[in-house]
């Protein structure tokens, strides 16, 4: 039976093509649910700070506490992921991290005389962090198993469109609550989210049947096979290239993770931006990301140019973030004149450094299979979010020894590290070559 019966057999025996939008749809919910928890409480970190009678040191602890939590549970549930499927462990992660997000806005809330410690603040997020790890594995692979090649670039960046777009809109809310509502009010929001979003998942969240994998696994009308749902023999955790993504990734995220966990505090402390400007700030960095993250899904699935636009962006990054520190070092402290200037700084560097993530997520995704993307995606997020476990901490040390320059001078060297590190773009011609052999 031809490629083209095939596919006709799955439009007609499984669900409708445009079922796989719906699938794409509840991927993006889960993802900017999780992404208003973790992109979005760092916004309100100067909140966080006097709130919880914090200090830098505190601060950074239980923001990275947060990025601790998922990095440990990444690869866990990405490989659970692969044994259950994608329905069972999306609307566990999504429950569980609704139920984590309600406790801490009935225990570990600032009222009155009673502050929680930075242990109770820290293991909150903890806790939060290792349940809602479950969301970015299970929802990629989900939107892969339903996407086809030639489209996956574009799904996938459009699914990573939600972490900056979950972490706009926490930032602009977020900070708001926490300011005129208490704490309270931000873990209740957020579990909220996470709990409605899990309704949609489990109405519409399905594999593929047989049928529907032919229509959407389909070769495309360039001829090419479809990479990603070829079935590996070889464990992910063993193939370099795999790992060479996901360490390149770890290493492009500290001046994005620099950006969304202390960004706010340089700006408020160092520029003496007002709460409105930051919050403005944050926001056109996440939705500049968003709107990247979308552009070169789809420029990249045309030009087959992934691993070229992923160093090219770590380059860009190094350059921007170099600026800035030399920006900030020329300027002195509390030099209020240059402040939009400074906002405008942390706004490029900041879409610049996450403007790769969809289609860092495709590469690692199409190298593993459809089989085993959830163990690929995951090492991919173990990577970044050790990145958001570790940056928190590092970022007081830094201030202590060098201030502001020293910081972002530091985020430009690790965004130039990711350039040797992700594989270079003349082998991905074999590479997909190789997987096409094999898928016939």
């Amino acid at each position: 039976m031809g490629n083209e019966s095939i596919a006709a057999v799955g439009l007609s025996g499984g669900r409708s093509a445009r079922h796989r939008w719906k699938v794409l749809g509840v991927g993006f919910a889960a993802n900017a649910s999780f992404s208003a928890a973790f992109s979005g409480i760092p916004t309100t970190a100067v909140l966080l700070r006097s709130g919880y009678h914090l200090g830098n040191d505190g601060l950074g602890l239980a923001l990275g506490m947060l990025g601790l939590g998922i990095a440990v549970s990444e690869l866990p549930w990405g490989m659970l992921t692969d044994r259950w499927g994608d329905r069972r462990v999306l609307l566990l992660g999504l429950l569980s991290t609704a139920a984590a997000l309600a406790g801490m806005a009935l225990f570990v809330v600032p009222s009155g005389t009673r502050v929680p410690g930075v242990t109770a603040l820290a293991l909150g997020l903890l806790l939060v962090g290792l349940l809602g790890g479950s969301v970015n594995g299970s929802s990629g692979r989900a939107v892969m198993a339903w996407f086809r090649e030639g489209e996956r670039g574009l799904a996938m960046s459009i699914r990573q469109t939600a972490v900056p777009a979950g972490g706009g809109l926490g930032a602009l809310l977020l900070p708001v609550l926490a300011s005129r509502f208490g704490f309270t009010s931000v873990y209740t929001v957020l579990a909220l989210a996470c709990a409605i979003t899990a309704i949609f998942a489990w109405r519409w969240l399905h594999e593929p049947s047989h049928a529907d994998a032919g229509s959407s696994s389909a070769p495309t009308a360039r001829g090419t096979a479809a990479a990603g749902s070829v079935s590996i023999k070889v464990s992910p955790l063993r193939d370099v290239g795999i790992w060479r993504v996901a360490l390149g990734a770890g290493a492009l995220c500290v001046p994005q993770i620099a950006v969304i966990t202390f960004g706010t505090v340089f700006l408020h402390d160092f520029s003496r931006a007002g709460v409105l400007a930051i919050s403005v700030t944050m926001a056109a960095v996440q939705t500049g990301a968003a709107i990247a993250r979308v552009w070169s899904g789809g420029w990249t699935d045309r030009r087959g140019n992934r691993r070229a636009y992923m160093r090219a962006c770590s380059l860009l990054t190094a350059v921007l973030f170099a600026s800035l520190a030399a920006m900030t070092g020329f300027a002195g402290m509390h030099h209020t004149a240059m402040t939009a200037v400074f906002a405008l700084m942390v706004v490029l560097g900041g879409v610049s450094g996450s403007a790769w993530h969809g289609v860092a997520f495709t590469e690692l995704a199409t190298l593993a299979g459809t089989s085993r993307a959830g163990t690929a995606l995951a090492m991919g997020n173990t990577c970044v979010f050790l990145t958001l476990f570790l940056t928190p901490l590092a970022i007081p040390a830094l201030l202590s020894v060098g201030s502001w320059p020293m910081v972002w001078a530091v985020a430009s060297v690790c965004a130039l590290i990711a350039l040797p590190v992700f594989p270079r773009a003349a082998r991905e011609g074999k590479v997909r070559a190789a997987r096409a052999c094999d898928a016939i």
